[in-house]
């Protein structure tokens, strides 16, 4: 069937909106990464970077040659590994019992957690929480207090509500628990879902920072994006890497953009993994239930 006039015009629209769109997300990696690899008079100029017209290795060399780069390397490493795996463990443990209509007063615990999405206790009584659990200076301030977060707990108990009783209860049938109903059933058929909410809390883990400065003063546990918003934001790269200067042109710019890149390299190379879980488990988790 051919197409009208004005469905070709609306097509030709929204094809080049999505192309803006992908450009307007794309180039600022492109224009850091080019940056990153440069001289420090290209890297100074001002306007576009494509590629880099003089590369220059220097800024790499100073930021994977840091002993603080690597202490937050490896704590975001830790805590996005760890954190990830403790949180979907928790999750499910939480979401399975509140997805089964045998739990009495489901709906009344659901509706409490689901308040805590809406309202918390504000930034001193969790301050003082954290102290009082003895969580200041330890890594796993940045695992426990977030270790349930309630929009993927809740996801993952639409998913778990969509799953056939039937199954289950052929489970039952042959003398399974709910322990052995959850692990050799319920998850296996759940790993889109899972894979994306171990994405989104993965991303969350690796990008966070603010936790690390209310609570963390040691800095051999802070975490990668502590130092990096030292350096690209607090302006403290002369305190990490000194002040390296080349004619009249300083290494500032492109060490800040060689930080940046080694920043989100990590996610950049894990996404494509689950790229192919995404679209499939949110539309599952989130419309169905």
């Amino acid at each position: 069937m051919k197409s009208s006039v004005g469905e070709n015009i609306f097509q030709f629209i929204l094809i080049a909106f999505i192309c803006g769109l992908c450009t307007a997300m794309i180039y600022p990696f492109i224009h850091i990464a080019s940056v990153s690899l440069s001289g420090p008079a290209e890297s100074t100029r001002m306007g576009f970077h494509l590629y880099p017209k003089d590369i220059d290795l220097f800024s790499w060399k100073q930021v994977v040659s840091q002993q603080k780069i690597w202490w937050g390397f490896g704590n975001s490493a830790f805590r996005t590994v760890v954190g990830t795996l403790l949180t979907l463990v928790a999750m499910s443990m939480v979401a399975y019992p509140l997805s089964r209509k045998t739990l009495p007063h489901r709906s009344f615990y659901t509706m409490i957690i689901l308040f805590t999405m809406f309202f918390s206790g504000g930034l001193i009584p969790s301050y003082l929480l954290i102290k009082e659990l003895h969580l200041m200076d330890s890594r796993w301030v940045y695992i426990i207090p977030g270790l349930v977060p309630t929009f993927s707990m809740l996801v993952l108990r639409n998913f778990f509500m969509s799953i056939p009783q039937e199954v289950e209860e052929s489970a039952r049938i042959d003398g399974a628990n709910d322990i052995r109903v959850l692990v050799t059933i319920v998850l296996p058929l759940s790993k889109p879902v899972l894979a994306t909410l171990a994405l989104w809390t993965a991303v969350g883990h690796w990008n966070a920072w603010f936790d690390a400065v209310l609570y963390i003063s040691d800095q051999s546990k802070q975490v990668l994006q502590f130092f990096l918003r030292e350096i690209v934001i607090l302006n403290a790269d002369k305190e990490t890497f000194g002040s390296t200067v080349v004619g009249n042109y300083k290494y500032e710019t492109s060490i800040k953009a060689a930080t940046v890149m080694f920043a989100v390299l990590p996610i950049l190379i894990v996404y494509p993994f689950l790229q192919k879980y995404f679209v499939k488990g949110t539309m599952i988790g989130s419309l169905k239930g």
